[in-house]
């Protein structure tokens, strides 16, 4: 009997990869604690975060037994699926807010445009991986159409902050594909001289969160309210912080969207500049984490798909920690691990179970 259970538990951690997870699982106890005091010690909430994490776990470790030879084939079909979704969304999408993003699958509701920061980066690492030998100009030309269709479509809904995201980790795997440096500075040109253009493109509440980003008090009461009350938040957290559940801003709710997008300010006030570090830290080791897993990859698909996961985390918490501390626009990113939430949990969740693969499978993975 003990040689069964321990076989069964060798069988179990085999394919999980030590230090992502104990990260993971730090990060998600962390947030656990922080949405329970962001609600009002509320139980449900707690209990239904518990649930999402539960499940990330879950399909984190379902992942982590796939080999990258099987996750690859994934890429085509999640694509187009994913693709197929957001059109269907501009027919029959459930319109919330002025925005068009959910669909209706009567038991449930689904968010497309979460299935396609996973579908992107799959994507274009499996294109790259199958021109591997010969890549030219047009490879990369046809990879930023396959980026670009599904930007656009989620940038029209419009959901600015999860388009940002899978224009991200697309051009991660661009980019690790050997994007030469001089297309780079030319596309970085080519973008400040179409920033006029961009501007008109822009909803009327868009541009009205970057200009209260220059001076939130024109509009204190309005689109400056979120970034002014989260920095009165960070700032009384002082060096350590007013201790967990003692958080005034928090419990007399001056802090809007406290359990999801600026979950971030509740912890600040509670842990002050000592907890900030300590989060960060556990964040930049998971990320170097992830990045050692790509430079070690065994495939040209394995390391620029790992490479995009690992940086498209850098991109989640850099624009969140951005947004709530007011140096970035409000747009509507999440804080790995620590927001409430289900979809982006498991969505993180996916992409974490694939670097855990990506590790664990190096060394029976040959090119």
């Amino acid at each position: 009997m003990p040689q069964l259970l321990q076989r069964a538990w060798v069988r179990l951690v085999a394919r999980v990869d030590g230090p992502l997870l104990l990260l993971t699982l730090a990060l998600m106890a962390t947030g656990l604690a922080t949405v329970y005091s962001a609600t009002a010690d509320s139980s449900s909430r707690l209990l239904a975060q518990a649930l999402n994490m539960a499940v990330g776990v879950a399909v984190m470790w379902t992942v982590a037994q796939l080999p990258p030879q099987k996750l690859m084939r994934f890429g085509v079909p999640l694509y187009l699926a994913g693709v197929v979704l957001l059109i269907l969304v501009f027919f029959f999408g459930i319109k919330v807010n002025g925005a068009r993003r959910w669909l209706s699958l009567g038991f449930t509701r689904i968010q497309p445009a979460e299935v396609l920061k996973i579908a992107v980066p799959l994507m274009l690492a499996w294109y790259f991986h199958k021109h591997e030998a010969a890549l030219k100009a047009r490879h990369y030309a046809v990879a930023c159409l396959l980026l670009l269709l599904p930007f656009a479509l989620i940038a029209k809904q419009p959901d600015l902050g999860t388009a940002i995201l899978v224009g991200a980790a697309g051009f991660y795997v661009i980019f690790f594909a050997g994007l030469p440096w001089k297309v780079i500075i030319g596309l970085l040109a080519a973008a400040a001289a179409a920033a006029p253009f961009a501007w008109t493109m822009l909803h009327d509440y868009q541009r009205k969160r970057i200009l209260t980003l220059i001076d939130p008090t024109t509009d204190p009461l309005g689109a400056g309210y979120h970034i002014i009350q989260a920095t009165i938040a960070i700032g009384s957290g002082g060096s350590f912080g007013k201790g967990w559940l003692e958080g005034t801003q928090t419990h007399l709710e001056f802090i809007p969207e406290r359990h999801t997008d600026f979950i971030f300010a509740v912890y600040a006030e509670e842990r002050g500049l000592l907890g900030n570090a300590v989060l960060l830290l556990l964040y930049l080791l998971l990320i170097g984490r992830g990045l050692m897993i790509a430079a070690n990859a065994s495939t040209l698909f394995a390391r620029v798909l790992a490479g995009s996961i690992t940086l498209s985390l850098f991109t989640y918490v850099f624009v969140n920690v951005g947004m709530v501390s007011g140096i970035l626009p409000v747009v509507g990113v999440p804080l790995p691990y620590m927001s409430y939430g289900g979809t982006a949990l498991v969505t993180l969740s996916v992409g974490v179970g694939i670097l855990m693969s990506i590790q664990t499978h190096r060394m029976l993975v040959r090119q």
